[in-house]
């Protein structure tokens, strides 16, 4: 398999002084997904959990919604001339009676590091039709949890403390526990590697919990959120105004420029509370 860094020779300099050393980085290679073996996107994604990655992909996609719908994941031999295996083809084979890929999404669907859509046509083409319906999520959720969320994304990036070069999307409780984190150059990548571990082992919908990223809010991580059924989406950076539209119009909770006590809430604010308010709607505050 790929490794998730490499070492390259660099010229460092450093207040008037250069020099020649070693620097890692992050790995960044082409995956091919294939559903049933037949071709269905290219992305460029960091190798590891690329079956997470593969069956993320096809939930925002609207082809899976559990984990019954996938007969197996693997890696495909005979990617090179010699017939040898690169592990950068991934092939999913569905379970009998799931639908394939509309044929209009087999159309060299190549995706980069940082869009995860450059290939469709338009908006129409990504309001897919989710499986479930984040609105009425009865998730809430205290503005003192939403603060602690960036520092424990960040404690919890290996690969991020060699580099500095990774995106980071993790799934956490509502009391900010973390269930699950993932690492990519691309940030759409990391998202669809959570959502895959989480389709994988059987949680979707991931009612009541929230997913917080490394970056900007984009619309299509808010897509990503919606179909996997997360009901709030939280990102230290800033959203787009159709990541905004989106997040209303599905019923979504959107946090953006979350640092440290610091945040906004875009869309659906009505699941945010902050303790102190709380304790003077209660008749607790002074």
């Amino acid at each position: 398999m790929g490794r998730v860094t490499a070492r390259r020779r660099v010229l460092r300099v450093r207040e008037g002084h250069s020099s020649y050393r070693p620097d890692t980085l992050a790995a960044e290679e082409p995956m091919e997904i294939r559903v049933g073996g037949r071709p269905l996107a290219v992305t460029m994604r960091t190798p590891g959990d690329d079956f997470d990655l593969a069956a993320g992909f096809l939930v925002s996609e609207g082809v899976l919604h559990r984990a019954e719908d996938v007969a197996g994941i693997r890696y495909c031999a005979g990617a090179t001339a010699d017939g040898g295996n690169t592990y950068n083809v991934v092939d999913v084979a569905l379970a009998p009676g799931v639908a394939a890929p509309d044929p209009s999404l087999e159309r060299n669907f190549y995706t980069t590091s940082s869009c995860g859509l450059c290939g469709k046509a338009g908006l129409d083409a990504v309001r897919t039709t989710a499986a479930w319906s984040v609105a009425e999520d009865p998730l809430r959720i205290g503005t003192d949890v939403l603060a602690a969320l960036p520092d424990r994304l960040r404690a919890a990036q290996r690969v991020f403390d060699t580099t500095g070069g990774l995106h980071a999307a993790g799934l956490f409780t509502a009391d900010g526990e973390l269930v699950c984190l993932r690492e990519d150059v691309g940030r759409h990548n990391a998202v669809d590697k959570v959502v895959g571990h989480a389709l994988r082992s059987g949680l979707l919908p991931l009612r009541g919990s929230v997913l917080m990223v490394s970056g900007r809010a984009s619309f299509e991580l808010v897509q990503k959120a919606v179909m996997a059924g997360i009901p709030l989406l939280a990102a230290v950076s800033a959203p787009s105004s159709l990541a905004v539209d989106l997040a209303a119009d599905s019923g979504l909770t959107l946090v953006g420029f979350l640092r440290g006590a610091s945040m906004n809430v875009y869309a659906g604010d009505e699941r945010v509370h902050h303790a102190a308010e709380a304790g003077r709607h209660s008749g607790g505050g002074s």
